[in-house]
């Protein structure tokens, strides 16, 4: 049987793409192997997520893995140029703004919330700056009000203002006295914001922009709080369910606001974060601030023994430390990081919520196999 010249090509062409594959797990060291294997393995675990998508960025050059798919009715795995919820990693992104007005001296650590914004409730006035952003202030988390479970339940897409997300707790007290101890709270990062929107006479949005995303070139990167779908190409957020539950356009990000409202993708989250932790958007003074340490855990946990700084936390695995947050959102579970100068980074996404017990070990312990790609230990 004779075979036409130009199908032989189609199937050479073909042959070859499916190569590609193996040539690109060729090309990655041993220890970027091991990353690799772990997204895998999470994404076939029972509960695990349809897809996971990691970056490492060590030397200039970034490599980005992934397994499994960013929409379960495509065969398309996540990339690191796809648009995401980045959750709580949003916290960092508000840290890197009131420390940029500290630089400035529109605002000190030290400064109070009853300073700053009297108008609210009597009880939390004497809260500081400082506590706001290593979550020792003893605010109550308004993720568990009433008023949010309210929200979720009857008009989840709805917009939701800032001020009523602090109505919903403004009726109650402090949960500790201001900087006895550590309670991760999202209400902190809300006051935070609307401080620095009061010093700057600007909104949080144009901070972000002309503090964040412009000096560190984020261009896929940006702060919607009326606008719900994800710009594309996006990674699709699931509920763990059987068949997986598309929730990405389940909730208006205005309810998280600047605790978690922040949308990214793969590669400009892990720009922002060597940027970050480097310390781009302030001074020496304010770096150091940030590095001032308490015990304490992101949400959730990442990698090895968590420490709480300033809109910053430190991991320190067993091959070595770095510096970074995680974030939780119906949908998205993440973790960005970096090295000490800045030079170096991680991040890992998953497309459903933060995992619980055997399941988030093992994300865990991926995390960790990326801190050892990075460190190469």
């Amino acid at each position: 049987m004779t075979v036409p010249k130009a199908r032989i090509s189609l199937v050479l062409a073909a042959a070859a793409l499916l190569l590609l594959p193996s040539l690109a797990d060729a090309a990655l060291t041993a220890r970027e192997k091991a990353v690799e294997r772990g997204l895998r393995g999470l994404v076939a675990a029972p509960g695990g997520p349809p897809g996971a998508v990691a970056t490492l960025h060590r030397g200039g050059r970034t490599t980005v893995l992934s397994a499994g798919r960013s929409d379960v009715e495509r065969r398309r795995r996540p990339r690191g140029t796809d648009h995401m919820r980045i959750a709580s990693v949003a916290k960092a992104f508000s840290g890197a703004v009131v420390l940029s007005l500290v630089q400035d001296r529109r605002l000190r650590l030290g400064d109070t919330i009853g300073g700053r914004l009297p108008n609210l409730p009597t009880a939390w006035h004497p809260v500081t700056i400082r506590q706001l952003l290593n979550h020792t202030s003893g605010l109550p988390d308004y993720t568990t009000s009433t008023g949010f479970v309210d929200q979720l339940g009857t008009d989840p897409q709805g917009f939701v203002h800032p001020s009523t997300i602090l109505d919903w707790v403004s009726t109650e007290g402090l949960v500790f006295p201001p900087g006895s101890r550590y309670e991760y709270s999202n209400t902190d990062n809300i006051v935070a914001a609307l401080i620095a929107e009061g010093v700057s006479n600007d909104t949080y949005g144009d901070l972000l922009r002309t503090l964040v995303f412009r000096p560190a070139r984020l261009t896929e990167t940006s702060f919607p709080t009326e606008r719900i779908a994800l710009p594309r190409p996006f990674i699709h957020g699931y509920l763990p369910t059987e068949p997986p539950d598309d929730v990405t356009e389940l909730l208006s990000p205005s309810g998280a606001w600047a605790s978690g409202g922040i949308v990214s993708t793969p590669l400009d989250l892990a720009r922002f974060m060597r940027a970050y932790v480097r310390g781009k958007f302030f001074g020496a003074a304010q770096r150091r601030a940030q590095r001032d340490f308490v015990a304490g855990s992101s949400s959730p946990p990442g990698p090895g023994t968590n420490s709480a700084g300033l809109a910053l936390f430190r991991y320190k695995s067993r091959c070595g430390t770095v510096y970074g947050h995680t974030g939780n959102f119906p949908g998205y579970v993440q973790w960005a990081a970096a090295t000490a100068d800045g030079r170096r980074s991680a991040t890992t996404t998953l497309n459903i919520p933060a995992p619980t017990g055997a399941l988030l070990a093992r994300l865990r312990s991926v995390q960790a196999r990326a801190v050892c790609a990075l460190l190469r230990k």
